[in-house]
């Protein structure tokens, strides 16, 4: 093995943003596999242009990590922040810049809604940033977790980054909000194409699905920009069976991206399609429990930001590790000046049990409650976890959406409830459509066959671009 430095490794101070091209962190490895000093190379694919992976070398992708950023903060984060301080953020990365920045600025335990945050560039390997994060130069720092947990498995970096990440307040971003960059997280290997010693050892470790996810991630990130400059981020989300893309951000131009792949095929007229997101207030009313459940445990997840509804409610959960079910609950959370370290995107709970797993986190799904409503708490009770309830829903039967639901030739459910509550009123051969989670796998329990959406905003989005 020749290990090498890149010239991105070797001019540290240089901002991202000044660099002209890409393969800024790659170039100096193609240039030493096409000199005869190694058979292969061994990159990080998101550090890798289009071009070059699509160019006349052969690749393999071999491996990939979790993809999503870290917002990484010092202990004394919640006084600055309650002394209206405005926060440093560390990131050179324009795409971070463009979303994360905003996303923490709400995202952050303020009861003002919005927290000051500028941001100064630093570069760096992860050492590096953490050793400037302790110092006092920021406040916080972003980096990949896919860096970090490599980092935390490695036998020789694991306890420095143990200690260096020691007392240090974490927030895991979330993917659709905070979109990570093409290919984050994933190891290519590349060799000459007629070195075939090489090619037969590469086409053995190739991962063909993590490929097609990589190879999708490029192609649609060549159409909005190159380069280390771009503010724009893509992923791939495989849920169960469905696959799905989306890329979010500004393009080169500067234009607003917020697209979509893989979403379903459907056509239905205009006044034939009901959703129930234009009417999540008309289904049920809330009746809050006025004993308090008993939480031994040291981590909990918020269903609804309405299951965190008096004072008492948050003094049982504000020394706990908090997770939420998407960003709308995070955001509320925050508003009660509860720290939230990540969230589930609105996928469900059980989306959320490989990030628990990774070295970063290290969550057992023992240490997890789930705190919900009446219903809920039983079904999850019932899958093998721990919940509780601080609310019951209480059925509210309305006559104008019953009718709605009647004429309806697609219904797109947002909750397994909401079926059963009016499920006498759908016609026979109603199509019924949902998020992917929970609602999804209850509405198959139940025999029915739902169309999958990945989220409701991209039911929405959906919803927004067909002609119907």
């Amino acid at each position: 093995m020749l290990p090498r430095e890149s010239r991105g490794d070797l001019l540290p101070d240089i901002p991202l943003q000044t660099v002209e091209g890409t393969d800024f962190f790659t170039a100096d490895l193609y240039e030493g596999l096409a000199k005869g000093d190694a058979d292969i190379a061994i990159h990080s694919l998101k550090d890798m242009s289009a071009q070059h992976f699509f160019g006349e070398n052969f690749f393999a992708v071999v491996e990939r990590e979790d993809t999503r950023d870290i917002a990484i903060f010092n202990a004394d984060v919640n006084k600055k922040i309650a002394a209206g301080q405005t926060l440093v953020i560390g990131t050179c990365s324009p795409r971070r810049e463009e979303m994360a920045i905003d996303f923490l600025s709400k995202a952050l335990p303020s009861a003002a809604g919005k927290v000051s945050i500028m941001v100064k560039p630093i570069r760096g390997n992860v050492e590096s940033r953490l050793r400037k994060l302790e110092s006092g130069e920021y406040d916080a720092t972003i980096l990949a977790t896919a860096g970090l947990n490599r980092l935390l498995e490695s036998k020789g970096d694991r306890e420095l980054i143990r200690e260096l990440l020691s007392g240090k307040k974490l927030m895991i971003l979330p993917l659709i909000e905070c979109v990570p960059a093409p290919c984050q997280g994933a190891i290519v290997a590349e060799c000459l194409p007629d070195n075939k010693d090489a090619v037969e050892i590469l086409k053995a470790i190739n991962k063909p699905e993590l490929e097609a996810d990589c190879i999708a991630e490029k192609k649609t990130a060549a159409a909005y920009g190159t380069g280390c400059i771009q503010k724009f981020g893509v992923t791939s989300l495989n849920l169960g069976n469905e696959k799905f893309g989306y890329a979010a951000g500004r393009d080169q131009y500067d234009h607003i991206i917020s697209k979509w792949s893989g979403l379903p095929e459907v056509f239905v007229k205009i006044n034939r399609l009901f959703s129930s997101t234009d009417h999540m207030a008309g289904f049920f009313d809330y009746a809050y429990e006025h004993k308090l459940p008993q939480i031994q445990s040291e981590v909990v997840f918020i269903s609804n930001y309405k299951s965190i509804h008096n004072e008492e409610v948050i003094e049982l959960i504000k020394d706990k590790k908090v997770w939420a079910s998407g960003t709308k609950t995070w955001f509320e959370l925050a508003r009660k000046g509860i720290w939230v370290e990540g969230c589930a995107d609105a996928l469900g709970l059980e989306s959320l049990q490989t990030v628990f797993q990774m070295p970063l986190v290290k969550i057992e799904k023992s240490q997890v409650t789930v705190i919900t409503h009446h219903s809920a708490a039983k079904h999850w009770r019932d899958k093998g976890w721990h919940a509780v309830a601080t609310y019951t829903l209480q059925p509210r039967l309305n006559k104008s959406l019953g009718d709605a639901i009647r004429q309806a030739e697609l219904i797109f459910w947002t909750s397994y409830g909401q079926y059963e509550l009016y499920k006498a009123h759908v016609g026979p051969d109603v199509q019924h459509a949902s998020p992917f989670g929970e609602t999804s796998e209850r509405l198959k329990q139940a025999g029915l066959d739902p169309i999958i959406f990945p989220t409701i905003k991209s039911f929405n989005v959906w919803r927004n671009s067909v002609t119907l």
